[in-house]
């Protein structure tokens, strides 16, 4: 199956969980259920973007010209009179636009005699009407949807809302998300793997992962390589809005995701992607269940371009995509029937940013993967490259 009819699935198959009202305070990395409208007007009054003179601009048609200081406007402390032919107001960034004026010349384009009411001062440029004014309403304005339901809260959204005079907001409750390793040879972190054993290093990953994507990661365990230890596992978990298997989804002897899913529950097995073939969508136990291949590069990769995804859609979020076009610094082969996501980093030659792909591309290779700050994206088929061609990549996330 294509990689993006498979996301497709996961995504339509996916209901959204509730939501709750709390404070913004605590709604970092939260979806927002609900539209947040703004209940004031950002600036509320016209304000000054520079430190200068606020004058009227019919004033200054020719330069120099020469005017009256008659008070000053500070931020919190706005002039209260209104300006008259020929007068000048002190004026500061975010300060009020004095009654009567129009326009602000900046403090370099003036000359003053003293910093007192009633000096001399000579501007030395031209008026321009509205010239340096943000005007109220320049931002945003009382009324205005300010962020759309849906949206990942992050510190700029959270400040924009205070700002906007909210306090609270509703959000989608955190999705959790169970995660189950499974294989014969796993041993949990800390303890000294023995003959054929490796650490289940795949189950930390996911959890910090999920985190990441706004979840709450649920420690499943481990299961066995037997029939039914799939549905055995999962049973005892309460409240889990979706289960993340990595391990177990190929079609070896000791694999057995898909078979646990079988009886209508099976909705899709092996996707046209490399690495992460292998991948499964499906239902246990009434509950979602997305099963990643067990190589440590595949379950990663397969995390980034589907769980992420999942996650939003549980959250009531919506999923982006981020790929864009660079130059590649090296030759690439053609490429053949399934999309393939190349590790790769970011060069910068002479200025312009380039994409180099890892000299390995083994999917067990983690060492590769957490010293690539993007994946190259080839369709299926996709013709050789030259150097110098541009590709699609899929930058890494901060803290994928």
């Amino acid at each position: 199956m294509p990689v993006n009819a498979a996301l497709n699935i996961i995504l339509e198959t996916l209901p959204k969980t509730q939501s709750k009202i709390i404070p913004l305070t605590m709604a970092h990395g939260c979806y927002l259920a609900n539209d947040i409208i703004a209940s004031l007007t950002l600036p509320t009054h016209d304000v000054s973007s520079m430190d200068g003179y606020a004058i009227r601009a019919a004033d200054a048609v020719t330069s120099p010209a020469n005017f009256t200081r008659v008070g000053e406007s500070a931020a919190g402390h706005p002039w209260q009179g209104k300006l008259h032919p020929n007068q000048a107001v002190r004026i500061f960034t975010g300060a009020h636009i004095p009654n009567g004026a129009d326009c602000v010349v900046i403090q370099e384009n003036a000359s003053s005699e003293s910093n007192s009411d009633g000096a001399l001062i000579t501007l030395l440029t031209k008026g321009v009407k509205g010239r340096y004014i943000r005007p109220a309403g320049l931002d945003i304005k009382a009324g205005d949807i300010v962020i759309k339901s849906g949206t990942y809260l992050s510190a700029r959204c959270i400040g924009l809302a205070i700002a906007a005079g909210e306090t609270n907001a509703t959000v989608s409750i955190s999705p959790r998300i169970g995660i189950l390793s499974t294989g014969d040879e796993l041993v949990a972190p800390g303890e000294t793997p023995g003959p054929s054993q490796i650490i289940s290093s795949n189950a930390l990953f996911l959890s910090a992962f999920v985190k990441s994507c706004g979840a709450q990661p649920v420690d499943l365990g481990i299961a066995f390589d037997t029939p039914g230890a799939i549905h055995a596992a999962t049973a005892k978990a309460k409240n889990l809005d979706m289960v993340v298997t990595t391990g177990g989804a190929s079609v070896g002897s000791h694999d057995h995701v898909a078979g646990d899913l079988l009886d209508g529950a099976l909705y899709f097995w092996k996707v046209a992607m490399r690495p992460g073939k292998p991948l499964i969508w499906g239902n246990i136990n009434n509950i979602p269940l997305l099963g990643l291949p067990g190589n440590p590069v595949s379950t990663a990769i397969c995390a980034l371009v589907f769980l992420q995804p999942a996650i939003a859609k549980l959250s009531g979020g919506h999923h982006k995509n981020n790929t864009f076009s660079v130059p590649i610094t090296t030759n690439l082969t053609k490429n053949d029937l399934r999309q393939d996501y190349v590790r790769a980093t970011f060069e910068n030659e002479g200025g312009c940013l380039k994409v180099r792909p890892a000299y390995k591309q083994d999917s067990s290779m983690m060492a590769v993967l957490a010293g690539s700050d993007a994946l190259i994206v080839r369709p299926p088929f996709d013709p050789p490259k030259r150097a110098g061609e541009l590709v699609d990549v899929l930058p890494l996330p901060r803290q994928f």
